[in-house]
């Protein structure tokens, strides 16, 4: 029992650290917005109301001053945090890793792909010529009509195949 109450009691101290890690952000319709995640970059600066840990989660970038004057009149007021955030790390390094290793992967796909085309025209183009010859050669040809009995074919029908043969053979021997 004793233990139920400890477990109970944990579970009550644990609660809070868990809701504080919480966005908490003003929309541009005016409502207020509790998410884990950050606010899109849409949302200013003014209208985010709580961060999780610290104060400086979301970097802000000072614009550079249009006039070089300006610039050297006043220091710049950009914080350590915004520098720090600048830099590449670790994890971008990963992500560009996997990003690159994503795209060899999408181009070897479509080589791939572009390659069984290719193979399944040259396969097209041989049939459909050797189909043309066969035609060409003056020879009977034979069909199964659709009660599955042989026909020879006759020449107008030779001709339409010799047109079908002689379309693909266009199309596909390049």
């Amino acid at each position: 029992m004793k233990f139920m109450r400890l477990l109970m009691l944990w579970g009550v101290c644990v609660l809070p650290l868990v809701a504080s890690a919480q966005w908490q952000w003003v929309d541009k319709d005016g409502k207020k917005v509790f998410s884990d995640q950050a606010p899109p970059t849409d949302v200013p600066e003014k209208n985010i109301v709580r961060r999780p840990g610290s104060p400086s989660a979301r970097p802000s970038f000072a614009p550079a001053p249009a006039d070089p004057a300006a610039a050297g009149s006043e220091p710049a007021r950009a914080p350590a945090s915004a520098a720090s955030a600048a830099r590449p790390t670790g994890i971008d390094k990963e992500l560009e890793e996997k990003a690159r290793k994503a795209e060899e992967a999408e181009k070897a796909k479509q080589a791939a792909e572009a390659q069984k085309v290719a193979k399944a025209k040259a396969d097209n183009c041989n049939r459909a010529r050797q189909g043309k010859a066969t035609f060409d050669s003056g020879m009977r040809v034979a069909r199964l009509n659709a009660q599955g009995e042989r026909e020879v074919m006759d020449d107008k029908a030779r001709a339409v195949e010799q047109q079908r043969l002689q379309s693909i053979i266009d199309s596909d021997c390049k």
